[in-house]
């Protein structure tokens, strides 16, 4: 009498396997929710260190760092698509360590880095250098206080924007055979505002770039860049264009610098729109030595005062009678918009 039952009993166990095989399959392919890691100095994080932190996230997450001046320096790579957010610029500062170069480096050959965004902190400097980005793809910076150098190196789709960066020995951006977008950035106090060499290509747009002992963009090498809607002012010079570097500087203000534009006859230079004034001399050939060449003045290029509300204590923003209102494709001129635009301009 037990016989009969085998076969429905084998059903059973094939149809139970059916069903339960492609659950587990489910199971095993399910995506770990993204979490967010804390770090606090006080232990009231998942981590005290923010290197273990990083360490351990994978792919969609957030490591999160808590208010704090943490003696430690960062190394990220090897990661994807994940974001550290500091509390806030003026709360989380990265201090590094002495016996290193640099204190946040992202990127590291051989095994790069991709899709990081890195907000809300402060980084120090060690050995002459902040911030290294090596060998990546699709990093971001935002809201990020540099004390010193941040230097790139072969790597792609960055974006430094809304940035403070500042106090370097020696430059403030330095970018080699890079591809990087620098927005709305205030780059300060260096020796140099930004360095663009090899084949980079970069493109910077609404900085203010001041108070630098020399010039405030060198594009050099075989570089390719796109200069708009920046400021450039209280700078050793405004910008130099040298090498066979490919340059389009369109909508800038560059003003009370000892130099305005400084051009190499090897370079590929197009100019439109902007703004001089006050320069020690507007435009120069690169030589040995440089000569002025008032003949390089694009026809739209133009000698007017910018009129910055308080250009001595650094407030470049625009008064509302400044003339640089509507000229060509731009509302304004330079990086900041005027306090305020009369009706018929807007």
């Amino acid at each position: 009498m037990k016989f009969p039952m085998r076969p429905i009993f084998y059903i059973a166990i094939v149809f139970g396997l059916m069903f339960v095989g492609p659950s587990l399959t489910r199971a095993e392919n399910a995506v770990p929710s993204p979490r967010t890691i804390t770090v606090a100095l006080d232990g009231t994080g998942d981590f005290s260190s923010i290197q273990e932190a990083v360490d351990s996230a994978m792919k969609g997450d957030t490591v999160l760092i808590k208010a704090g001046a943490y003696a430690q320096d960062l190394t990220v790579h090897s990661k994807e698509k994940i974001k550290i957010v500091g509390a806030g610029s003026d709360k989380v500062t990265l201090l590094g360590r002495s016996e290193l170069v640099g204190v946040l480096h992202v990127g590291k050959w051989p095994y790069g880095a991709t899709d990081i965004e890195i907000s809300g902190l402060t980084i120090g400097e060690h050995g002459g250098h902040a911030l290294g980005i090596f060998n990546g793809n699709r990093i971001t910076l935002r809201q990020v206080h540099v004390k010193g150098m941040v230097f790139g190196q072969q790597v792609q789709e960055v974006r430094i924007e809304d940035c403070m960066i500042g106090g370097s020995e020696t430059t403030g951006v330095h970018l080699s055979d890079s591809q990087v977008l620098l927005i709305g950035n205030v780059i300060h106090d260096n020796d140099h505002g930004v360095n663009v060499t090899g084949k980079s290509s970069v493109r910077l747009e609404r900085n203010i770039i001041t108070g630098n002992l020399f010039e405030a963009v060198v594009i050099s090498d075989q570089a390719n860049a796109v200069l708009i809607n920046n400021t450039l002012a209280k700078n050793g010079g405004g910008a130099a264009f040298l090498g066979v570097s490919t340059i389009e500087a369109s909508g800038n203000i560059v003003s009370l610098n000892k130099v305005g534009f400084l051009i190499a006859a090897s370079s590929q230079t197009k100019t439109s729109y902007n703004a001089l004034f006050n320069n020690g001399v507007s435009y120069m050939r690169a030589g040995t030595p440089n000569i002025q060449a008032p003949e390089l003045q694009a026809e739209s290029d133009m000698t007017a005062d910018p009129r910055f509300v308080d250009a001595e204590h650094d407030d470049f923003r625009l008064k509302p009678d400044t003339t640089l209102l509507n000229r060509g494709m731009f509302r304004y001129l330079g990086a900041l918009p005027p306090l305020l635009v009369p009706a018929q301009n807007r």
